[in-house]
């Protein structure tokens, strides 16, 4: 019994993380057209047709560009909180009402063999949550779009075998870059992303024993860069004796490529 996973896409341009056991599969956000979902789960060898069940975070489009054509075209199961849901449905197009399915924040739902716990996060969105997935003792931890890290995440999330992880942006990157004022003053706020600086601070905290990989994600296009991203991370980490003699590695994810299909 293993808990797989791939991080589809992550970046400012679209998101989707794929999570299977050897009895659920199930798509977190679709934030890429229906086609190119299509062509990243078949590019880490899934049939879009074998998906149990798609799981919303949040209603940006960035996250749900594909999901009404997906849950139309596969006959799919949506779940999301009622706010995402009063948000997010006009974007949709029609979904029937069989496949439209709660799942609320702070709650925690059972898929087959796979245990899923959501976490409420603070985003400029209608109520966004994330997600951490259980299975025979793995932990599996999406945490973006978060605005800032609260000690109640920390204590959620804590310890994770595997954490997909925010670095949306290097503060002197943004602040310098092209971005009008209001909308730098919005990433930068308890309501927008989290930064390279703060990602590695938050994972100090919650990075233990059981962790073995990191990956950095919704990296901006502007604002960040891969290398740049990791640098800044794995300084902090190595400077706060992360780990405490513990091994992980960290890892890059991208908009548009799929990350290796990956047992925790």
């Amino acid at each position: 019994m293993t808990l797989q996973y791939s991080v589809l896409a992550s970046g400012s341009s679209g998101n989707a993380l794929y999570v299977a056991t050897d009895e659920q599969r199930l798509l977190i956000d679709a934030g890429l057209s229906g086609k190119k979902m299509d062509e990243l789960l078949k590019s880490i060898g899934c049939s879009p047709k074998e998906l149990d069940a798609i799981l919303v975070t949040h209603e940006h489009s960035d996250h749900i560009k594909g999901v009404g054509i997906l849950a139309r075209k596969y006959d799919l199961p949506i779940y999301a909180n009622a706010k995402t849901w009063q948000s997010m449905e006009k974007d949709l197009g029609t979904i029937s009402t069989e496949q439209k399915f709660h799942f609320e924040r702070e709650e925690v739902k059972q898929f087959g063999d796979l245990q899923v716990e959501s976490f409420g996060v603070s985003h400029d969105a209608a109520e966004p949550m994330f997600y951490v997935f259980h299975h025979a003792g793995k932990k599996l931890v999406l945490a973006t779009d978060m605005g800032y890290v609260s000690e109640r995440i920390k204590g959620t999330i804590q310890n994770a075998d595997v954490f997909i992880f925010e670095a949306n942006h290097d503060i002197n990157m943004l602040r310098m870059g092209r971005y009008p004022w209001s909308v730098k003053r919005r990433i930068l706020s308890d309501v927008g992303h989290v930064s390279n600086e703060d990602a590695a601070y938050a994972l100090a905290d919650v990075i233990g024993e059981k962790t073995s990989r990191v990956y950095l994600a919704h990296l901006s296009k502007d604002n960040n860069m891969k290398d740049l991203a990791r640098m800044t991370v794995s300084q902090i980490l190595d400077e706060r004796d992360c780990g405490h003699g513990h091994q992980f590695s960290l890892y890059d994810t991208d908009p548009e490529k799929a990350t290796e299909l990956t047992a925790v």
